[in-house]
């Protein structure tokens, strides 16, 4: 077991971080992490990923999805879980899935709560109201935040693996939030460029926006006032659950060994960057403008690398 009272961040040695500046905020994070438990992680993540795709690309493929598509890619993604939960190896994958899973003692509610995003994702185009985005998140974002945060509160005990002492849903559902709606807001062109529509119906009849506003800003880069308002309220969530996750991350780190501590603040401070960019008053809000360069990246991770060997 490592010591949590270690003075030096010597396994954060052992990551090539100018080799990885491109990848996704939370892979960057779990490779401080020990080889089995970072494949756990890639296992989880790439399995919602493909679920995630899956929907995501029928989505984008076509203006509405007729109700037997609907049917038979939820049948899909369900039929997996049901295959999980029986051990069938006939698909190598669930082999190795169930292989971390068990390891790791990792519960299976997070893919419940994702799959149930996905069928709300095939039957709807966007939200009536920003209280229905924040339930989608459950399953969208939480549920992966969750398996960070449950492979980052898991402890070794002889040969076997404890579960974490906190509740992992409570302490990743802030982090999870911050980082979605940052995801929202640089993603907003690519996401309208692929049909994709986060921004609540609620938030946008208050700025007298409209969905075909969006596309058309998105296609032609000519902001308007009423959407930086909508920008600045999405701002304004951001921030509040960004400071919420920040004392989140406070009070679960006691609880946490120092490489899963550092991860938690890399992931926070990656994010925290983005957000950093985000300018409702004048910014043009395209993927260019706020995804930070990579020396920029390295920048950050070099400095939360310091400032935590400083700290100890």
């Amino acid at each position: 077991m490592e010591n949590s009272s270690s003075k030096k961040i010597d396994f954060a040695r052992e990551v090539d971080f100018s080799r990885i500046l491109t990848n996704p905020i939370l892979d960057i994070g779990a490779r401080l992490w020990e080889k089995e438990r970072y494949e756990a992680f890639r296992v989880c993540y790439r399995s919602m990923r493909k679920i995630d795709d899956l929907v995501d690309h029928k989505k984008a493929a076509v203006s509405v999805i007729s109700n037997e598509d609907a049917r038979q890619l939820e049948t899909m993604i369900t039929s997996w879980l049901a295959a999980v939960r029986m051990k069938d190896y006939s698909d190598p994958f669930i082999e190795e899935f169930c292989f971390y899973v068990d390891k790791f003692q990792i519960p299976l509610w997070p893919w419940e709560r994702l799959i149930e995003a996905m069928g709300y994702d095939l039957k709807h185009r966007g939200f009536k109201s920003f209280l229905t985005f924040v339930r989608y998140t459950e399953g969208a974002a939480i549920a992966p935040a969750s398996i960070f945060m449950h492979l980052c509160g898991v402890r070794k005990q002889s040969e076997n693996f404890q579960k974490p002492i906190f509740d992992v849903r409570r302490a990743a559902r802030p982090l999870a939030l911050f980082s979605y709606l940052v995801h929202i807001i640089r993603d907003f062109q690519k996401d309208q460029a692929s049909d994709l529509q986060y921004f609540a119906d609620d938030l946008l009849a208050e700025n007298t926006l409209s969905m075909t506003d969006l596309r058309h800003i998105a296609a032609t880069g000519q902001i308007n006032r009423a959407f930086r308002n909508l920008i600045a309220t999405y701002v304004r969530f951001a921030e509040y659950y960004r400071e919420k996750a920040h004392n989140m991350i406070e009070q679960t780190s006691p609880m946490l060994q120092p490489r899963y501590q550092l991860s938690l603040e890399m992931i926070y401070q990656l994010y925290l960057q983005i957000f950093e960019k985000i300018n409702p008053e004048k910014g043009t809000f395209t993927g260019a403008e706020l995804q930070p360069e990579p020396d920029e990246i390295n920048r950050r991770i070099r400095s939360v690398l310091d400032n935590y060997n400083h700290e100890k």
